[in-house]
């Protein structure tokens, strides 16, 4: 994958270039940023768990990660950014969060987990609150509520309700910058670090 434009070049697919921990993380960052967003987005989804599990380490420290690569300072307030991902849950691991940058200091953002219907309307949107954390990672929040929502989102629900309280409650996602466009994240919920990553691509 990937195009050769003097930065280096992945062979192979990503998955497996990942999996096999001999990567260099600002390198594949490079040969992200090169691709198409569809290109982008597909390499991104053949990552399975264990690849995203190695992909978050690599992440650490590479690049501090800013409130203004998930919405750039020009996108105008409650105008939504959608960053396409996969987890690595076995179902149900394609979705989205989409995020938007409210009127105020620009220290937050707000935003929701898209799923489809079905699963927004039984489990939940789960709503979140998304922020610099003390290191270089930005926080995804669902202990806090957005105080409003773009035009067109879903209800705001707390994420004790429904069957959000099995999946959002009690959560914050940590979430590290790869490239420009693609970011890795791991689920924290109670305060324990769980098995659990996603990774999203800005289009």
């Amino acid at each position: 994958m990937g195009r050769d434009d003097g930065k280096g070049r992945l062979d192979g697919e990503l998955d497996a270039i990942v999996r096999s921990g001999s990567f260099d993380i600002v390198e594949v960052g490079q040969q992200l940023d090169v691709l198409r967003p569809a290109e982008r987005l597909a390499a991104i989804r053949s990552l399975g768990s264990r690849a995203q599990a190695k992909l978050y380490d690599a992440a650490k420290g590479a690049r501090k990660l800013k409130l203004t690569d998930l919405v750039p300072a020009d996108v105008e307030p409650f105008t939504q950014v959608v960053h396409e991902g996969k987890n690595s849950l076995p179902v149900f691991s394609t979705f989205a969060k989409v995020f938007c940058r409210p009127k105020g200091d620009g220290s937050e953002l707000w935003g929701y987990n898209r799923s489809g219907p079905l699963l927004e309307n039984v489990v939940g949107p789960g709503y979140y609150v998304a922020y610099e954390g003390p290191g270089d990672e930005v926080l995804i929040d669902y202990t806090r509520l957005p105080k409003d929502k773009a035009p067109g989102w879903p209800d705001i629900i707390p994420n004790h309700e429904r069957l959000s309280r099995f999946v959002y409650n009690g959560m914050i996602d940590a979430l590290r910058a790869v490239s420009q466009h693609v970011t890795i994240g791991r689920a924290i919920k109670h305060g324990k670090v769980q098995d659990n990553w996603f990774v999203l691509t800005r289009g």
